[in-house]
């Protein structure tokens, strides 16, 4: 499969661009510093842009199968760059014919199914304390691509870490049977998986231990 990775050069999108390379697919990894992108691989095309540059975005999309997005706040924030990045990929998308994406949001994206614990609702607290515009900007993300008609799941994590990968995580919704953080290389694992299972399509799934 041919897929654009946007987010490519950290994180979990750097780790999805390198199992996605490990099983066999075309990655195009998205970022916007080539120079400072250290994978190598016959299969990787890296191309240089900027998320919220709508141009850019078609270009990559282009030709792909499938887009991953990893996008996740900068720092310092950039005002609105989650919820114009969302809009640039899915006209992107649209233009080019390209039905499948996987987008990755936080926990606190609360959904119906939800249960949360004490623990989740001091979460969802602090960060509307402390980031209440990146909390905005990632809600603006979700709502950009759920109302969307394009084959989408939005996976939601908890607090990501670096760690092994295990393969080995719990797929639900907020509760008592969630914990409160993952290891990126497992997050990376259940996009890849999902990216061709379709278990998820247009639902918003909490991964976690």
């Amino acid at each position: 499969m041919k897929i654009v990775v946007f987010g490519a050069s950290r994180g979990t999108g750097l780790h999805v661009v390198r199992q996605a390379l490990e099983a066999g697919h075309h990655v195009r990894a998205f970022v916007r510093s080539p120079d400072k992108f250290d994978v190598k691989h016959e299969n990787l095309t890296v191309f240089k842009g900027d998320s919220m540059d709508a141009v850019a975005v078609d270009n990559a999309i282009a030709g792909q199968d499938a887009v991953i997005s990893a996008l996740g706040p900068t720092r310092p924030a950039v005002p609105h760059m989650m919820e114009t990045s969302a809009k640039n990929i899915i006209a992107g998308m649209k233009k080019q014919g390209v039905r499948r994406l996987i987008s990755t949001t936080g926990a606190g994206v609360r959904q119906p199914e939800d249960r949360p614990k004490f623990i989740d609702h001091f979460m969802s607290f602090l960060l509307n304390l402390l980031a209440r515009e990146v909390v905005l900007d990632s809600a603006a993300n979700v709502r950009v691509i759920h109302s969307s008609d394009l084959e989408w799941t939005i996976v939601r994590f908890p607090r990501l870490m670096d760690g092994a990968h295990t393969g080995k995580f719990r797929v639900g919704y907020v509760g008592k049977d969630s914990s409160s953080r993952l290891s990126r290389a497992d997050a990376a694992d259940f996009i890849l998986k999902e990216l061709v299972e379709k278990k998820w399509v247009k639902k918003l799934p909490l991964v976690s231990y």
